[in-house]
């Protein structure tokens, strides 16, 4: 069974930087795509923003409002990924979510909140 924790999300001010942390269990296949979603307060119909997303060999994709500030690694050998978020903004508060995407299925973390005061 597929687990995903999450940690490091917290209160910072803007222009600071927070570094979360996605552990994974289970069995997880080498074509496997992780990311970052994240779901801002008063979200239409809660929907959540793709962040950034990795795959095994390390090539990753961000959104726009976070290239140039975020950066996703991924550390196969501990089925863990990294998202440093660097020169963070108040549009950054929101609840960030770990995902797994492998043979059809998705996977989720249970989230944890970034906060970023201006």
């Amino acid at each position: 069974q597929v687990q995903l924790v999450e940690s490091g999300g917290g209160l910072v001010q803007a222009g600071g930087s927070l570094r979360l942390s996605c552990v994974t269990s289970g069995t997880i296949f080498s074509n496997s795509v992780m990311g970052w979603y994240r779901q801002a307060p008063g979200a239409p119909g809660n929907q959540r923003e793709m962040v950034a997303t990795i795959i095994r060999s390390g090539s990753s994709n961000y959104s726009d409002s976070v290239k140039g500030r975020f950066t996703l690694s991924r550390d196969n050998a501990k089925n863990t990924i990294y998202l440093q978020m660097n020169s963070l903004k108040p549009e950054d508060t929101a609840v960030y979510y770990c995902n797994l995407k492998q043979k059809g299925f998705n996977y989720w973390g249970q989230g944890t909140q970034v906060t970023v005061s201006s």
